[in-house]
């Protein structure tokens, strides 16, 4: 499923990219390729399009990313990594407190 997110995801980026692309900040660009006046597909009707498609194109993308997070497989396998050092750490800080005071003292009293 994540991966089908992701293909969707970068299919809309290149989209995307492409319609962008197309545009041209000052009026010119395919818009003016089609003409200007009233034509059906006249430049203000492509420049119409053309923002209505960025805009569709722009929403299409924040929501595949918001929805791909609920598709990332989440394993087990990190907090099984953690647990086990966890565990190693307690065990190293138990073997490094496991002092027995007799041991200790009749240790002490055999080297004087």
């Amino acid at each position: 499923m994540y991966s089908l997110f992701a293909v969707l995801i970068i299919i809309t980026c290149v989209l995307l990219i492409l319609i962008i692309m197309v545009q041209n900040p000052k009026g010119g660009g395919l818009s003016s390729a089609f003409g200007g006046g009233n034509q059906i597909m006249g430049a203000r009707k492509t420049s119409d399009f053309l923002e209505k498609t960025t805009w569709v194109l722009a929403i299409t993308l924040v929501s595949l990313a918001l929805l791909s997070n609920f598709a990332i497989p989440r394993n087990s396998a990190q907090e099984t990594i953690i647990d086990n050092v966890r565990d190693s750490d307690i065990e190293e800080s138990n073997e490094m407190f496991d002092i027995n005071i007799e041991d200790e003292l009749n240790n002490s009293d055999n080297n004087n």
